[in-house]
């Protein structure tokens, strides 16, 4: 969903924003590389949004709690190396196309509130993109994905200002 950012909405990435996301990755693999494409980089603060590829079981079947310690090891290594910590909420879905067994909207909800309580207890920012993207079933909200998962150029215009507050009060500009 980083990954897509990019193209769904280019602009966005200006002013020292910069996307690492790697369509497709799972929170094991974004923790791999996380010296490489966020500490070596040094920036004032990450935004780490991650989770849909776990609950699709891309790499294999992660327990949630495996998925929660793959987290909680980059939110520790950003803030050991000085750099803020956003965490975003996992994006609604209420089934992914290339795993059509799932019904991921009861374990997103169970995540989104698990990193929620992680970002108040440990001081980072937590942002709910749910507010703009969700239909109250827990999907996403008709024209801002093609496929329900990845969101559209129209699902990035409102992830925007969501995720542009949540910087702002990050850094305190």
């Amino acid at each position: 969903i980083t990954d897509g950012w990019i193209k769904g909405d280019p602009d966005f990435f200006k002013e020292g924003r910069i996307d690492r996301g790697i369509g497709g990755q799972t929170t094991p693999q974004m923790l791999v590389r996380f010296r490489e494409d966020v500490i070596a980089l040094k920036p004032k603060a990450v935004h780490i949004m991650a989770g849909t590829n776990d609950i699709a079981g891309n790499t294999g079947a992660a327990t949630m709690a495996m998925v929660q310690g793959n987290i909680q090891g980059m939110a520790e290594l950003a803030r050991a190396n000085g750099i803020k910590v956003i965490l975003a909420s996992i994006p609604p879905a209420a089934a992914f196309p290339w795993s059509p067994d799932k019904r991921p909207a009861p374990q997103i909800a169970e995540m989104n509130a698990w990193l929620k309580r992680y970002a108040a207890a440990e001081g980072f920012t937590y942002v709910d993109y749910h507010p703009v993207l969700a239909t109250a079933e827990g999907a996403m909200k008709p024209g801002f994905a093609n496929d329900g998962v990845h969101p559209t150029p129209a699902g990035y215009a409102a992830m925007r200002p969501v995720a542009l507050e949540a910087i702002r009060r990050t850094l305190g500009k």
